[in-house]
């Protein structure tokens, strides 16, 4: 089944969990993204080993992962253990197999897609909050913005910097604009801030991570059409066409 789907150029996310839970509370660890290397086997694959920045990241053999493949035939979700570390035609890569099946995963609208984007927040006003808790979309217009810029965006949520930090847990109103279906669009979206740390080597800049509150269904799957039409602009790019 692996091969059937799975194939060699595919990106994935994967993530180390922790099995001394049950299965329905596996501690969620970093996520790291990758690109399948080769697909050996029905249950073997290779991928090029992480990055962040220029440092490779040497996962450890023996350890568990829940990984994600994004294909053509949409997102798939599997365990699988790394048991071996190497370099393959001086690249790194490492070798995993599956300890789970193969299966198909619908929550498309969390595949994020790494972009440099204009974007203004502030914190909601008590009326805002108030009117989110009646599941209202009611916000205050003209009230000040902070500049930012969205570095990754998905139907879920977003991360982006600025040079100030939100509290976790705070509810921000986020402006910025989209070219869907060919037309140029401005969203004014409610987010819950659920991480927020200090940029490495940037004194003074803040990346935060932002979930999705109270957005309608229409908006979500425009913005997945906005990023299923990126990623094939980027593909088409890569192939030189």
């Amino acid at each position: 089944m692996l091969s059937k789907y799975v194939i060699p150029g595919n990106k994935l996310e994967i993530q180390a969990v922790d099995r001394s839970k049950n299965m329905d509370e596996l501690e969620s660890k970093k996520v790291y993204d990758s690109v399948v290397y080769d697909v050996l086997s029905e249950d073997r694959f290779e991928i090029y080993m992480p990055m962040e920045k220029t440092k490779l990241i040497l996962l450890p053999v023996d350890v568990e992962y829940d990984v994600y493949f994004y294909t053509a035939s949409g997102l798939y979700q599997c365990f699988a253990k790394v048991i071996d570390r190497y370099k393959s035609d001086g690249k790194f890569i490492l070798l995993l197999e599956l300890v789970s099946n193969l299966r198909k995963f619908q929550r498309r609208e969390y595949y994020r897609l790494s972009c440099a984007l204009d974007m203004d927040t502030r914190l909601l006003e008590k009326e805002e909050l108030q009117a989110i808790e009646k599941n209202d979309k009611y916000l205050v217009p003209g009230l000040p913005l902070k500049r930012s810029i969205i570095v990754d965006i998905s139907g879920g949520g977003i991360r982006f910097v600025g040079d100030y930090a939100y509290e976790i847990d705070s509810m921000i109103c986020c402006k910025y604009h989209l070219v869907v279906d060919g037309r140029d669009k401005e969203y004014m979206l409610v987010a819950k801030i659920i991480a927020v740390k200090e940029v490495e080597g940037r004194k003074g800049l803040y990346e935060h991570r932002a979930k999705y509150a109270n957005i309608d269904t229409y908006e979500r799957e425009e913005i997945i059409r906005f990023i299923f039409e990126e990623e094939r602009k980027n593909r088409k790019r890569e192939k030189g066409l």
